[in-house]
């Protein structure tokens, strides 16, 4: 990247974080308290303290945004509203998950209640709405209505999510299309929203939507097998939680259709009234591991992420304004762990 576009990305990225803070102050009292603490600007007692979340999203408006040629700048109000898109869906999918950890702090619900928490969910994606449709750009109706799909696509990937849960016939085709709606969408929007609102050509738009799509799936599938393997000091949650809450994640699903005495034996524990116990936790992940399920979801984070890069390099064959989102994408499918 060359100093001039790392310059403009800083200066956005700083931005971006200004903006975020700036907007909680449209919000009542209590409901900026609330937001602000979920977003890491202040503890419970309001305390000041440093965001902790990766800003894996709107690093990726303002990335998309000058890999289409486009300043970062001009960008600021997309990379703030999809970021509090995402987290409007955090605080949501944890009530209804039941999570009391998230990012190595008490969640939102638990530290102020199931009311309170809903309530910060419906008031950050309207403030995400408010903050881009007050971008100056001719292009921003087709920002906004670009987020709001994004929105719908992801709530039917969170109902979908929720339903799969109590279904034993849970097919792999069915889970990721699942997991592309829950964090593929947000992600395509992330990559092309900024392209969008600063009316760069819609043929790059389109294939950095493509991109983000694939990166969102592989970024997912990494997610899953932290979920069940991954260590609790560095993903802010406890060992095994998706097993513990019983998910239908992609390493599951492959395990439970795979045919194997393993796979057999896991969905006679997912089957299981009783809450599974800390060996139960252990066993599970060994038999999903057994029954390939991990592999399996390693080769297909793998392959949609190798798709996505060829999608990237073919959009903007030796434009090396494009690097650091390749870059990203490697980093968010852990294939650099």
């Amino acid at each position: 990247m060359t100093s001039v576009m790392t310059d403009s990305v800083g200066t956005a990225r700083t931005a971006t974080v200004e903006l975020l803070r700036s907007a909680l102050d449209r919000l009542d009292p209590h409901m900026r308290h609330v937001c602000g603490y979920h977003l890491g600007f202040w503890d419970t007692d309001g305390t000041p303290s440093t965001p902790g979340g990766k800003g894996v999203r709107p690093e990726l408006v303002l990335l998309g945004t000058a890999a289409a040629g486009r300043d970062p700048l001009e960008a600021v109000p997309a990379a703030v509203a999809v970021e509090l898109v995402h987290n409007f869906s955090l605080v949501h999918d944890d009530v209804m998950d039941g999570d009391e950890l998230r990012r190595h702090r008490t969640t939102v619900w638990a530290a102020f209640g199931l009311s309170t928490a809903i309530l910060a969910g419906d008031a950050m994606l309207a403030l995400a709405g408010e903050i881009l449709g007050a971008a100056p750009s001719p292009t921003v109706g087709y920002a906004v209505q670009a987020l709001t799909a994004t929105t719908r696509r992801l709530i039917a990937g969170q109902t979908a999510d929720l339903a799969l849960e109590t279904r034993p016939d849970v097919t792999v085709a069915e889970c990721l299309r699942m997991e592309a709606d829950k964090t593929g969408a947000l992600l395509a929007c992330s990559c092309s929203i900024g392209p969008m609102l600063t009316d760069a050509p819609a043929s790059s738009a389109a294939a950095l939507a493509e991109f983000g799509e694939r990166v969102g799936l592989a970024f997912q599938l990494d997610d899953d097998l932290l979920g069940i393997w991954g260590a609790p000091e560095h993903t802010g949650k406890p060992v095994l939680s998706d097993l513990r809450s019983r998910k239908k994640s992609a390493p599951v699903v492959a395990a439970l259709t795979s045919g194997t005495t393993a796979g057999d034996a896991l969905q006679a524990l997912y089957r299981q009234e009783a809450p599974l116990d800390e060996d139960e936790l252990y066993k599970a992940a060994a038999l999903v591991e057994e029954a390939g399920g991990r592999t399996w979801a390693e080769h297909r984070a793998a392959a949609e992420l190798d798709a996505a890069l060829g999608i990237l390099a073919d959009a903007f064959a030796g434009d090396e304004r494009a690097i650091p989102l390749s870059d990203m994408a490697v980093r968010l499918a852990g294939r650099d762990r």
